[in-house]
């Protein structure tokens, strides 16, 4: 384990330009990982080998797994949500009815009137479940599919609940995953649960990019329907893992000091949010050596 003293942090502190990599998820996701994208390269590339497996045990909008996929950083990729709308989202896009979604999207009329009637319908097919948990994402505020999240009044240029919403954009998206559904598997489940089934394989890796709820955060309570996690349980499941793992968590003390009591190394690395202000998330390993080598590229 790499022994981390106190305020010998590396900072990457120029945030990558989000433009510049492949929007391959359907979702529009608080909390998505675009912007870390090239560290996730980055990361796997330094691995002694390609890996057998990334495991993502909070996937949400799934842009990590997707682009690992896509790009073939490991053989294969395990999706994990435990959020049922999310979850009936990827189901439906790696299962059969792939193209019934991208045929639906793309032949609903967008409308107030047409969007009310939609989310209330009693339809509770996977599928269906699936084109209203997209509906939910692209037209409420931040794409925030929370309990109690409101829809777009104004959206950009006055769009209102059109401005999220791209019918052709989505349903290539969703065409283009299922051109690589053979190298992805997901799973409905708890992902602390999950990552407990792998702790002893070496050609396993981890991506863990929890709910932001650690040191009395109240924005995972917010955006997420299960922010509950037990982080210093995830902490300690990482310790014992075979496999190489990174994990994004807010800059705070208390992960801080988390992080220091298990032996792992930080980076602090900034990024912007979705009202375009900087600020600075911590990647956790075992050691960072690699992004401290790309540090000298910023």
């Amino acid at each position: 384990m790499v022994q981390f003293k106190s305020g010998d942090i590396t900072h990457l502190k120029r945030a990558v330009n989000v433009a510049s990599v492949p929007q391959r998820s359907p979702f529009r996701y608080p909390g998505g990982k675009t912007w870390l994208i090239p560290q996730i390269r980055a990361w796997l590339n330094s691995q002694p080998k390609r890996p057998g497996l990334l495991v993502e045990p909070f996937v949400g909008g799934g842009i990590v797994s997707l682009t690992v996929a896509f790009e073939r950083l490991a053989d294969r990729v395990l999706m994990v949500e435990l959020d049922e709308h999310v979850a009936s989202v990827w189901a439906t896009l790696l299962g059969d009815d792939a193209d019934w979604l991208a045929d639906h999207i793309l032949n609903f009329k967008m409308n107030q009137q047409s969007l009310e009637k939609e989310l209330s319908s009693k339809d509770d097919s996977l599928r269906q479940i699936a084109f209203k948990a997209l509906l939910r994402n692209r037209t409420s505020h931040g794409g925030i599919m929370a309990p109690g999240a409101g829809l777009i009044k104004y959206g950009e240029q006055g769009k209102g609940i059109n401005s999220r919403w791209y019918p052709q954009t989505l349903a290539k998206r969703i065409r283009n995953i299922g051109k690589i559904s053979d190298k992805i598997e997901f799973i409905h489940g708890d992902g602390i649960a999950i990552i407990q089934k792998f702790v002893e394989r070496p050609d396993v890796v981890f991506f863990i990019d929890p709910p932001y709820t650690a040191a009395g955060k109240k924005a995972g309570t917010r955006l997420y329907t299960y922010y509950k996690i037990d982080h210093e349980e995830l902490f300690s499941l990482a310790e014992t893992l075979h496999g190489d793992f990174l994990m994004t968590y807010d800059n705070a003390p208390e992960v801080r000091s988390m992080a220091e009591r298990h032996g792992f190394d930080m980076v602090e690395i900034a990024m912007k949010n979705t009202h375009h202000a900087n600020m600075n998330e911590l990647l956790i390993g075992r050691d960072l050596g690699w992004v401290r080598n790309r540090a000298s590229l910023f």
